[in-house]
């Protein structure tokens, strides 16, 4: 695996971001390597030596950065403390935190930090105010919601996340120099009469099949299914129920989601978990880019493009599932989380006979008794260990949301009973949506990669940082094949 040095020095000057993670370089007069964003001066070429891998960079005797610390993954470093609270941040606003009564300061705590610096990280790094940004992605998805929709000018302004249709129509005008009414009679849509439909675009390629498959095999009963190439799934968020499906629209690089219009009102927050859920804010072509160079993976990069992490569409849900997966099989872990889905969740009606429960909420099952959740099948310390996810949960000690320090989350996790590294790295490969994570534990991983151990697994997935979720999903899509 060879890199130009030439190319590298080009990009450390630049400090292009893109190439973080991708290679690293050392410093001879001073026996440090460092990440290409590093903010040290940038040494001459002369002092350079270039890695594919923090491992070879160690192997060839220097030592890491203290201030970039490239044993971390991309946006997880102190150097990038401003970039990646912002991008959490904005995550977050787009998901309407900022929304139905939400305010800067709840979403600064859910962050774990004050509004001051909030709202400094996210000036200095998108130019403009936290709340500025809840405002253009508010505009953003009414103007979306008139042009594909039909829904009233009243509705359109509640999902979209604004408190009054003045304020909505106000805005509007301001900005676009046109009212909402005149937008919508400019716009030509298909109509369905019992759902919405939008659409969410994604950089190709996309592996589509290949996510269907993962999410098929892992589906709770009654809260999830698969038909042809359609995944659907009941929806609780907060006080509004229903159900959604989500497909690709021929020769076009996006996904149509048809929703009740009964979960028009949780748009902001939908459409944010669906793009977790199918990972669709990922560069396909950076992560092959650098999975392609080792020869373990090569094979499966060029034979599976396009093959993203599937996500979470509800935290806790997953967490749920992670727990139950534990020491059985995928199939088998399916089969208690619909018991689960059937005991503790809500019913639903729906168009579809494959969906019929909403997935418990962490409420419901921090008051359970141990002896209830070990009566549908556990053991009765992973019945224990499930309960005391939910209590954390819902007692909001640990966020199982996106956020800007997975590690630490990840640390937490392991400290409650029952959570090793497996599922710790699990949840923070899904949920989570850390790049990096790698349960190196997993069998299925050690049996694909022709190794002998887990540690010599982690050992060799060094050299896959900073994208280990990626080359875990192809080393279990290597398994599928194989099989065949």
């Amino acid at each position: 695996m060879t890199i130009d040095d030439d190319v590298c020095y080009r990009a450390l000057i630049a400090r292009d971001a893109r190439f973080d993670g991708v290679f690293f370089v050392g410093v001879k007069t001073t026996g440090i390597y460092c990440r290409p964003v590093c903010t040290a001066k940038t040494p001459g070429r002369d002092r350079c030596r270039f890695f594919t891998s923090a491992a070879l960079a160690e192997q060839a005797g220097f030592r890491p950065c203290l201030r970039c610390r490239p044993e971390l993954a991309p946006g997880h470093a102190p150097v990038d403390s401003a970039r990646t609270i912002a991008r959490a941040a904005a995550g977050r606003i787009e998901a309407g935190a900022l929304s139905h009564g939400g305010s800067l300061e709840d979403l600064a705590a859910s962050l774990g930090l004050s509004s001051r610096q909030l709202r400094r990280s996210v000036r200095k790094e998108l130019g403009v105010s936290p709340v500025e940004l809840a405002q253009t992605n508010r505009l953003l998805l009414a103007k979306r919601l008139i042009a594909e929709t039909q829904l009233p000018m009243v509705q359109v302004a509640l999902a979209a996340g604004f408190e009054s249709v003045r304020r909505f129509n106000a805005l509007f005008r301001s900005h676009y120099r046109l009212t909402p009414s005149k937008l919508r009679r400019s716009s030509s849509k298909t109509v369905m009469s019992d759902c919405l439909r939008l659409v969410l675009a994604y950089r190709p390629p996309l592996s589509w099949d290949a996510m269907l498959r993962f999410l098929a095999a892992r589906a709770i009963p009654g809260v999830e299914c698969v038909t042809g190439a359609t995944y659907h799934r009941t929806v609780g968020v907060g006080e509004h129920r229903g159900w959604l499906s989500v497909s690709p629209v021929v020769d076009r690089n996006l996904l149509a989601v048809d929703l009740a219009t009964e979960l028009a009102p949780a748009l902001p927050a939908i459409l944010a978990r669906l793009r977790n859920l199918f990972d669709l804010d990922a560069r396909p072509d950076v992560i092959a880019g650098h999975l392609v160079l080792d020869p373990l993976l090569a094979p499966w990069v060029k034979r599976q493009p396009g093959l993203r992490v599937p996500g979470a569409f509800d935290s806790f849900e997953l967490g749920m599932r992670a727990i139950l997966g534990q020491q059985v099989s995928v199939r088998g872990a399916s089969t208690l989380a619909g018991r689960f889905a059937e005991r503790f969740g809500d019913a639903i009606e729906t168009p579809l006979a494959c969906l019929n429960r909403i997935a418990p909420a962490a409420e419901s099952l921090a008051t359970a008794r141990g002896t209830t959740l070990a009566g549908l099948g556990l053991p009765i310390a992973r019945a224990e260990s499930l309960r005391g996810l939910a209590r954390v949960v819902a007692r909001r000690e640990i966020d199982l949301e996106p956020g800007i320090e997975p590690t630490v989350t990840v640390a937490k996790l392991m400290e409650l009973p029952g959570i090793g590294p497996w599922t710790a790295q699990y949840i923070a490969m899904r949920a989570l949506r850390w790049p990096d994570a790698f349960p190196a534990g997993d069998l299925g991983l050690v049996k694909a990669s022709g190794l002998k151990s887990a540690r010599a697994l982690e050992k060799a997935a060094e050299r896959w940082r900073p994208w280990r979720a990626y080359a875990a999903l192809h080393l279990w899509e290597s398994l599928k094949t194989t099989s065949q």
